[in-house]
């Protein structure tokens, strides 16, 4: 089961050079990003759990990677959502098929949790009565994803220092920022994201919850618009179209596009030559799902 050390490839894009840390090559269960926030729990026994506990969206990358994660561990999983989509719940597709196939027990909650926050509902109502269980928060959102990321940061740094690369700037997208921080946190490098759920008030606050130290938080590009999270956008489609022309290679549909456009706005805005290292966090199960929605909205 690979977990670490993907390779940096070279890329055109754009009539600009990029470098590519394929983290999209991990284990798929794991889904890039999911193999580094939670590799503590992959490396580590827990022998009085039989339940793990999260949250999130039905469709989720997280969703799959939780349910594989209780597979392996032989927990069970209980997965709660706001709601299931009718037509999700009877044409199963995606992450959330592939969890519903892991065991996973998804349960939708909107009616008993009320204006409450996910979190505080799990916290109060669910977590006192399960004397055996893990709670993640969503998206890996806590400090056990940081020995995973910690590890990234270190390949990302043995690889510069061989490339004597000493003004290299990382970018990756972020739905709860979680990577973006803690590489922050163990590179020297500048980090740039981008708020793909919420908006940039909402990343920095998800970036306080980790550290108050904002010497660990990663810089925050701006987008030309506001984007709603799962919405789809014509630009988003081209983009991804694009970079699979150009460079060959899959990205996801959900913040790849967002990360794309936000980065070579930065870039023009700037006239920034620097080398920039775009990281790919994987999700490519995801796009069975948000795929066929663009072909019909935007058919070539």
């Amino acid at each position: 089961m690979q977990l670490s050390n993907t390779p940096i490839e070279s890329i055109q894009f754009k009539n600009r050079h990029f470098f590519l840390k394929r983290d999209d090559l991990l284990h798929p269960e794991f889904s890039g990003n999911k193999a580094r926030k939670f590799y503590y729990f992959l490396d580590n026994d827990f022998p009085n759990t039989t339940k793990l506990i999260a949250y999130g969206s039905p469709q989720a990358n997280s969703l799959y990677s939780f349910s594989a994660l209780a597979k392996l561990k032989k927990w069970s999983l209980d997965f709660y959502v706001d709601h299931i989509p009718n037509y999700l719940k009877h044409h199963p597709i995606g992450n959330y098929a592939a969890a519903l196939n892991n065991g996973a027990q998804i349960i939708p909650i909107a009616k008993e949790r009320n204006s409450m926050s996910m979190t505080d509902y799990i916290e109060q109502y669910i977590m006192p009565y399960e004397n055996q269980a893990i709670f993640v928060p969503e998206g890996g959102r806590c400090q056990y994803a940081e020995p995973g990321v910690k590890i990234l940061a270190n390949e990302i740094l043995h690889w510069a220092e061989k490339q004597q690369l000493s003004d290299l700037k990382i970018c990756l997208p972020s739905g709860t920022g979680t990577t973006a921080l803690y590489l922050q946190k163990n590179l020297p490098f500048p980090v740039f994201s981008c708020a793909c759920v919420g908006s940039s008030v909402y990343l920095k606050q998800q970036f306080f919850e980790l550290s108050k130290n904002e010497s660990h938080h990663p810089i925050i590009l701006s987008t030309d618009k506001k984007y709603h999270f799962g919405k789809l956008y014509p630009q988003f489609y081209r983009i991804w179209q694009e970079l699979k022309r150009e460079t060959g290679i899959e990205f996801e549909l959900l913040y790849d596009p967002l990360g794309w456009l936000s980065l070579l706005n930065y870039l023009e805005q700037h006239q920034d030559t620097s080398p920039v290292l775009y990281i790919h966090q994987g999700g490519l199960l995801g796009n069975q799902s948000m795929l066929p929605r663009y072909q019909r909205k935007f058919p070539d």
